[in-house]
């Protein structure tokens, strides 16, 4: 019933002008959503009579939990998973109560309504999780009961690091299910979540989207961010990434963050469906969750033969800096400094706010250090502002698979330019006969 109704989202989304990815998710990007999931436990899952819950909260049609339910009964038919959704849209939530219903499901843990407004499932915490959240759609009308809960909740609701920018509601939904994870002690949690490329990088230190990169990456929990082909989703063509966070590591995975560039794992579809043109084979699947399996630093050779990155390790600092603030003196026409004469700076040059800038030291390095190694050099007369110094956080995600290709030798480029120089010449000669 859910592949059904997705086959007519799919025609008629483009008719009715929807937003990117608001209704379903491939089938086979679930497939390695699961994966990525479950790879670790097949042992513990593998036990007699096991249970595990798995919760969506934006289910849809409820795809992600049917294509879970189907794998955890592949690997072991006596296990049980108990499904939890919630979704917005009155007709997608029909479809996917009927298909809990027909897998045996109890339906009232499935819940109509705006999850980040109103959390139908207040208090509970699951196992597993998946989402799929529309790209890059504002919360305009909701802000006022998610501010409110930011203010008055702080850390005890579900928005405590800080809020994102209004027009993007993609990292709501990262807290969102941050907040419905198992406490560590009490087996913990591992979730997916499907998400564009602005949550990587978008906002400068101190701005909410920083703030939550940083509150997951200093507490560990994000284990792997996997860059996906493009055009694989079926009413958009934008890049787009799996984050897998969990709060209960691996040794070897503590302290760190795996990223995964499966960006040129594609097939060609025998036929577009929308905006989907590339989808991943069954071995790009099994690829994929054998990089992550086994978290280490891989290349591979591209045309050209020269070694790419496709699966790179890093340290959760890594990823942070330091802006601070660089302040020039003022001067008079006579080009003397200008004093400051408010009380806490008397005496002290007062700085030029026309001249003031701002670097970013990584957290790796001594702040001092930098100043004087990138700065003093150019600007002797300069100071850093301590009191304006802020943590930032972002995941530079294609800046870390980037290959330098050094340009072609000048002779050939020229040799080139000639040939097509003289081409055009005999051109130019056979119009003028």
């Amino acid at each position: 019933m859910g592949s059904v109704f997705e086959e007519l989202i799919r025609k008629f989304a483009e008719l009715s002008n929807e937003t990117a990815g608001e209704h379903f998710t491939p089938r086979e990007v679930i497939k390695l959503m699961v994966n990525l999931l479950f790879i670790e436990d097949d042992e513990a899952l593998s036990k007699p009579g096991v249970v595990r819950s798995m919760y969506d909260p934006t289910a849809g049609t409820g795809g992600m939990l049917s294509v879970a339910d189907e794998h955890l009964t592949r690997h072991n038919p006596d296990a049980r998973l108990v499904m939890y959704g919630q979704e917005l849209n009155p007709e997608s939530y029909a479809i996917c109560k009927a298909d809990m219903l027909i897998k045996g499901q109890d339906i009232s843990s499935i819940i109509l309504n705006n999850t980040l407004s109103n959390d139908g499932l207040p208090g509970k915490q699951f196992d597993y999780m998946l989402s799929n959240p529309p790209f890059g759609v504002e919360w305009k009308k909701i802000q006022k009961e998610v501010t409110k809960e930011h203010e008055e909740k702080g850390f005890n609701g579900r928005f405590g690091p800080g809020l994102p920018r209004v027009s993007d509601d993609s990292l709501l939904f990262l807290m969102h299910l941050i907040s419905k994870m198992r406490p560590a002690k009490d087996g913990g949690s591992r979730f997916g979540i499907v998400l564009n490329g602005s949550p990587l990088f978008t906002g400068n230190a101190g701005s909410g989207e920083s703030e939550i990169r940083r509150y997951v990456l200093e507490n560990d929990l994000v284990e792997a961010i996997i860059g996906l082909p493009t055009d694989m989703f079926y009413n958009t063509g934008i890049s787009t990434y799996i984050w897998i966070l969990t709060n209960r590591k691996l040794e070897h995975r503590r302290g760190k963050v795996q990223l995964i560039d499966a960006s040129s794992m594609w097939q060609k579809m025998r036929k577009s469906l929308g905006s989907k043109r590339k989808e991943l084979s069954e071995d790009h699947i099994a690829q994929i969750t054998k990089l992550f399996g086994e978290c280490q630093e891989v290349t591979t050779k591209d045309a050209s033969g020269s070694d790419v990155p496709i699966s790179r390790i890093f340290n959760n600092a890594d990823f942070g800096y330091q802006t601070i603030t660089v302040e020039r003196p003022e001067r008079d026409d006579a080009g003397k400094i200008v004093k400051e004469t408010k009380e806490t700076r008397k005496g002290k040059p007062k700085p030029d706010t026309s001249l003031r800038d701002t670097e970013n030291v990584p957290l790796s390095e001594d702040v001092e250090d930098y100043f004087k190694r990138e700065v003093l050099p150019h600007v002797p007369d300069a100071w850093i502002d301590h009191e304006k110094t802020k943590t930032g956080y972002e995941i530079p995600f294609n800046r870390h698979f980037y290959v330098f290709k050094p340009p072609r030798e000048l002779a050939e480029i020229d040799a080139e330019l000639k040939g097509v120089t003289d081409r055009i010449v005999q051109m130019i000669g056979g119009l003028s006969k």
